[in-house]
């Protein structure tokens, strides 16, 4: 459902609506599914399941079909039967109204809803300037964020800055941009928090080269050239191709430069191009269930979706395996949109086995929500305790070599701001090759040292004589 659905709204010119459209009927996914199963819809309409559960949605639960020629007709023909499909599985259930047939977590999750997030592109404007301009529109800035309840207590036209992110602003989920003029411009991304977390913790530093192994459809892309300023190269790899039309343009309105865009499978990039050669960085967010999303929650009951489950899984680790294998890469970012473990922590853990030249980084320690256990150094987000879409975070980092670690002050404090204070040391010869070298250096001196002092004292006896 999250590709069909990332693939329909670059081709919608209502987005917005679409979005909306299909959230709901994502809701009612176990439902729709046993409505179209009793009445046999897909054999007698050939339609493809994703769209059927969006026009029976439509047809039974939303506002009526709303699109015309040939869909329409074809629903109007089956109506009865659907209707009377959804009215059994009321009595069955010993409910009345559409919205007792959602699941539990879907029920919960109606109280909580996620606040409207906004992204300042530093490449076009400053936090500044987009507060002001706010505020000469009406809008009420209230400080930046301090606690998870003052989100909550957001309406209207008030809006606060992030307690985590600083060029993130935080509105009443009821708030729209799609038509204001900052979005148009690309002054503004509209973004959810933990969407914004891979770039963020990835950091890369001015002018390096970096990689979006997954890119589209490009935010993060465009987070990251922000925190580039623009300099040094940004590759960015996906294999869809009008995904990557669309990311072309929403980069242009963002006023990225510095990317380099590949219609190519990442898997296959070859690491040891000379291309490549400088990448220290790579931001790796593959394709996942798309359980985290709040609208997109899928029920992992059946024995088909535990596969699905562990195919995704296998992809995603050979992902994360072939971005390490870039020689200079120092740092990596894994993420994904979900919740389940099979997709996190079992995949950051099967890539440590088998990459122990990296390890993983302790992020944000003031970060609520935690990964699994024994995994706590990686994030993970929801909506009840982050109050952003579900998603996991990961940094692997390439381990200093163990001589010079040895050789390090140690340091028992963190920098002022909390932030991890990174070693440039640079590799040292290994234990083996340094003791080699001393013995060397022994024998060559040893002699050398006996003969000179021979020759030092016949020369004093000498000049005594």
């Amino acid at each position: 459902m999250k590709t069909w659905v990332a693939y329909q709204l670059t081709k919608s010119k209502n987005i917005k609506q679409l979005f909306a459209l299909v959230c709901e009927t994502q809701k009612y996914s176990s439902v729709l599914q046993e409505i179209i199963d009793s009445t046999r819809l897909l054999k007698e309409t050939k339609l493809r399941i994703h769209l059927a559960k969006v026009l029976v949605y439509d047809l039974l639960i939303g506002h009526g079909v709303k699109c015309g020629g040939a869909w329409k007709t074809m629903m109007l023909k089956h109506r009865s039967r659907l209707q009377a499909a959804l009215a059994r599985i009321k009595v069955k259930r010993k409910v009345s109204q559409n919205q007792d047939l959602l699941p539990s977590s879907f029920q919960h999750s109606l109280d909580d809803v996620i606040p409207r997030y906004v992204r300042v592109n530093t490449l076009k404007t400053t936090l500044e300037d987009v507060i002001d301009y706010l505020k000469r529109q009406g809008f009420s800035y209230q400080g930046t964020a301090s606690r998870l309840e003052d989100l909550d207590r957001l309406s209207g036209k008030t809006f606060l800055c992030d307690l985590h992110l600083q060029d993130l602003l935080i509105f009443s989920s009821k708030t729209d941009f799609h038509d204001h003029f900052l979005y148009k411009a690309g002054h503004i991304i509209l973004q959810d928090k933990a969407s914004c977390l891979p770039a963020f913790i990835l950091n890369p530093q001015v002018g390096s080269h970096v990689i979006d192994a997954c890119a589209a459809p490009g935010n993060k892309t465009s987070h990251l050239a922000a925190i580039m300023k623009n300099k040094g190269k940004l590759f960015a790899f996906d294999l869809d191709a009008k995904r990557l039309s669309t990311m072309s343009t929403l980069l242009l309105r963002a006023g990225v430069t510095c990317h380099h865009l590949a219609n190519q499978d990442f898997l296959k990039v070859d690491p040891q191009s000379s291309e490549y050669k400088e990448v220290e960085y790579i931001l790796l967010d593959p394709s996942c269930s798309g359980s985290g999303m709040v609208c997109l929650r899928d029920e992992f009951s059946e024995p088909q979706d535990e596969e699905r489950l562990k195919a995704l899984a296998t992809f995603q680790l050979r992902c994360l395996n072939h971005a390490l294998q870039f020689p200079q890469v120092q740092r990596v970012v894994y993420s994904t949109c979900s919740i389940h473990s099979q997709e996190n922590e079992e995949v950051v853990s099967a890539c440590l086995q088998q990459n122990p030249a990296f390890r993983l980084v302790h992020l944000l320690p003031n970060w609520p929500e935690r990964g699994h256990e024994p995994f706590t150094e990686c994030l993970r987000a929801s909506t009840a305790k982050t109050r952003t879409h579900g998603f996991f975070v990961a940094l692997l980092e390439r381990r200093i070599p163990q001589t010079h670690e040895e050789n390090l002050p140690v340091i028992t404090t963190l920098p002022s701001g909390g932030e991890e204070k990174q070693n440039t040391h640079q590799p040292g010869p290994s234990d083996e090759e340094q003791m080699n070298t001393e013995t060397t250096n022994k024998q060559l001196t040893t002699p050398v040292s006996k003969k000179k002092k021979r020759k030092n004292r016949k020369k004093h006896k000498q000049q005594e004589s």
